[in-house]
């Protein structure tokens, strides 16, 4: 399944809302040395309670819109 994701870094709080099929994810790390894109695996791995080894950022690596995959399978 692929989704699209707006992502937030710098947040005050890390959240994930969805709405219209695009999910808004805040992220707590600066969009530097890779850390907000980790840190939105890391959500993402909670949120859908898999494994962060099952989700891969497809496009939008250097941006905040992202279309990520997410492979089935379990934590």
């Amino acid at each position: 399944m692929r989704i699209h994701i707006l992502l937030k870094p710098g947040a005050k709080t890390r959240e994930i809302q969805q709405s219209n099929g695009i999910f808004r994810v805040s992220v707590k790390a600066l969009a530097k040395d890779n850390e907000a894109n980790n840190e939105l695996i890391e959500a993402l791995s909670d949120y859908f309670g898999i494994a962060k080894s099952r989700i891969n950022i497809v496009s939008g690596f250097n941006s905040r819109n992202k279309v990520v995959e997410i492979l089935p399978g379990t934590k």
